[in-house]
């Protein structure tokens, strides 16, 4: 994927990056393993639904915590697949006229924020050298999920707003 083509001719590419792919893929832990109790306790609760089908033949008690178990397992296996899947699409371009950031799967969307727009940049750290990076342009929020040396973009994010 090579991000340095989305720029206009002229333009003068000042940064690019993509997150780390751990990061990325691990950010949604939290509900991850809120997946993971919810599947282990649906399986429990199906595994009772299926004694209690095979004494007393009603089906109910079989089908009632499918749904349950198909949400556990899309959160608990289903989250992290997706988002190792959307990292091979995922990448940021800064620019001396816009910010550009290309994400999404299955449908991938590239995002244009021209760097006058831009009011707002936060630095949240993940680690010495990873973090987020918060973007607002007027109503639009942003986020650079997972930048590897994040204090490079953020400094001349922040020199843009500080200009504007």
């Amino acid at each position: 994927m090579a991000l340095w083509m989305e720029i206009d001719k002229g333009e003068q590419l000042l940064w690019q990056g993509r997150p780390a792919p751990r990061c990325f893929v691990f950010r949604h832990w939290r509900r991850m393993v809120f997946g993971l109790v919810v599947t282990l306790l649906a399986a429990g609760w199906e595994y009772s639904g299926w004694q209690l089908t095979r004494e007393q033949g009603q089906y109910l008690w079989l089908v009632l915590p499918l749904p349950v178990l198909l949400i556990g397992l899309w959160l608990a296996l289903g989250l992290p697949v997706r988002a190792r899947l959307e990292w091979e699409r995922v990448g940021y371009l800064l620019s001396d006229r816009q910010l550009v950031v290309r994400c999404g799967w299955p449908r991938q969307r590239l995002l244009r924020v021209p760097l006058e727009q831009i009011n707002y940049v936060c630095l949240y750290p993940l680690g010495e050298q990873l973090g987020n990076v918060y973007v607002e342009a007027g109503r639009r929020r942003l986020v650079l999920s997972c930048v590897e040396y994040p204090q490079q973009v953020y400094q001349q994010l922040q020199a843009v707003v500080e200009q504007c």
